[in-house]
């Protein structure tokens, strides 16, 4: 792949990923962050990758663990699968395959993410951190809402 082009497949990364890395612009769509993030894999961007997750969950991310992730893998090709953009008001979700090579052996990562959309911009919801969350504690997301009637059917 062309230094010019973008990781996420979807134009010139001067373009495309870039300027939400660098804070110019907010994702429009849970798409379009889940591809950022992607690239900001690929570009070793670790402090976009926890500016994107949701608020309440940053402080409990493994940002060395996550460093170590994108440096050590060269990020091949994203693949969406499917993008469901409203599964409620503030929800949406996008299946993925991002290809990349480890060593001598390429892996395919296919997962769903969840993602909410919060004071006009997009964040991920980070099933795997490692955190107490109670039903009826303010929602990690930042919306105000308690847990239970927020996020908590999407982690």
């Amino acid at each position: 792949m062309s230094e010019l082009n973008c990781p996420c497949g979807r134009g010139i990364y001067t373009h495309c990923c870039e300027p939400l890395h660098r804070g110019q612009r907010d994702a429009e769509s849970a798409e379009q962050l889940m591809r950022s993030r992607y690239s900001a894999f690929a570009k070793h961007e670790i402090d976009y990758i926890v500016s994107t997750t949701a608020s309440g969950q940053q402080s409990h991310l493994d940002i060395a663990a996550i460093r170590d992730w994108a440096m050590s893998n060269q990020w091949l090709k994203l693949e969406v699968i499917q993008h469901l953009p409203r599964l409620d008001k503030t929800h949406a979700q996008v299946e993925f395959k991002a290809h990349y090579q480890h060593v001598d052996q390429v892996h395919v990562h296919h997962e769903t993410s969840n993602f909410v959309f919060i004071n006009r911009q997009w964040y991920f919801l980070d099933p795997t951190t490692d955190q107490t969350v109670t039903m009826k504690q303010p929602c990690i997301c930042g919306s105000g809402k308690k847990f239970k009637q927020c996020c908590a059917r999407f982690l």
